[in-house]
């Protein structure tokens, strides 16, 4: 009998510890549950709780308290979805949002901030109607006054082949100098971003370094990992180039920036990219919101951190003297840099 019984026991205990472990693991569907999972997701995964905390002095355990007090549980999605958001907006990282089926929090001081220094209406000017450039693998590309040639590269979502960079080489090939202009560049796929920046390396590389997680604290990283990236197999840039930035200049554009600063022939002009140097990473809460987040950080070759952007070698604003007179200011300085 008192063997049963202590079977017994243990079986309801058992059953306790598994249905503790399982409300842990898996918070409830409800206001309380939703927030805290969301917390504790960042809280685990995020990788820049060091560079945000040196910079203006982050406290996540603070955040939770403060954020905490405006969750009841009676509150409705669209009010439990406002304070998740402004929560969010503490980490102050255009990588860090939630998506619900009616909005999609985000964070866009960095770059809503800044001055544009970049207008659509100005590009018309310089590319032309749509049958005076050439359109391959998203970019749009031509040739300029002076013998200057032009690529516009508005985005790295769409995948870049060999195919599309030779055909650039080959038309643009007898220019003397070269502007790659990715101002408003949101990023897309880093493969893209590491394709183009392959044009202009001649011989294989580290431009970089990569750390993931390895637990739940703060400081739990792996050791650094290089990004190597080897030459493009056909011909290659050999001339001066001039990358155009500006705050907009995101993500896979800004590790663009990251791998060809200081190369030989490499000119960065305008204003300090907006950064994004952390790969994201997505949970789903268990109200079935979706969470993204930075969690694996990128570093540059001398392993300072890109987060926060990365300034050019020439500082160019667009004037408004040049913006009435239909002129560029970044094009204008990047091509009398180029004819220099």
């Amino acid at each position: 009998m008192k063997g049963i019984v202590r079977t017994i026991l243990l079986l309801v205990s058992s059953v306790l510890m598994f249905a503790s472990c399982v409300t842990e693991d898996y918070p409830s569907d409800t206001p309380s549950g939703n927030f805290e999972a969301l917390w504790r997701a960042v809280d685990e995964h995020y990788c820049f709780f060091a560079e945000k905390q040196a910079q203006y002095g982050l406290d996540w355990d603070e955040v939770h308290e403060r954020y905490s007090k405006a969750i009841s549980p009676g509150m409705s999605d669209e009010a439990l979805f406002q304070v998740c958001g402004k929560m969010l907006a503490e980490l102050r990282d255009g990588h860090v949002n939630l998506y619900a089926a009616h909005d999609m929090a985000r964070y866009s001081d960095w770059y809503d901030a800044y001055p544009t220094n970049y207008a659509d209406t100005l590009l018309r000017v310089y590319l032309g109607r749509s049958g005076e450039y050439r359109f391959t693998g998203g970019m749009r590309y031509r040739v300029l006054r002076d013998n200057i040639g032009y690529i516009r590269c508005a985005s790295f979502e769409n995948e870049l082949g060999n195919g599309n960079l030779s055909e650039i080489i080959y038309n643009l090939g007898l220019c003397s100098g070269l502007i790659v202009d990715i101002r408003g560049n949101g990023g897309g796929m880093l493969t893209s971003a590491q394709k183009l920046a392959s044009l202009f390396l001649n011989e294989p590389a580290d431009v970089g370094y990569m750390c993931h997680k390895t637990g739940p604290a703060h400081d739990a990283f792996s050791a650094p990992e290089a990004i190597h990236l080897n030459p493009f197999p056909g011909l290659r840039w050999q001339k001066p180039v001039v990358i155009l930035t500006n705050r907009g200049s995101y993500s896979a554009a800004n590790s663009f920036v990251m791998y060809l600063k200081g190369r030989p022939n490499v000119t960065i002009m305008g204003d300090r990219t907006g950064g994004g140097g952390g790969l994201p990473l997505s949970f789903e809460l268990p109200g079935g919101w979706s969470l993204r987040m930075s969690a694996c950080p990128m570093y540059d070759s001398a392993m300072k951190c890109t987060e926060e952007g990365i300034d050019p070698d020439i500082s160019v604003m667009l004037s408004s003297e040049d913006y009435q007179r239909s002129r560029d200011t970044l094009i204008e300085s990047a091509i009398d840099f180029l004819k220099k």
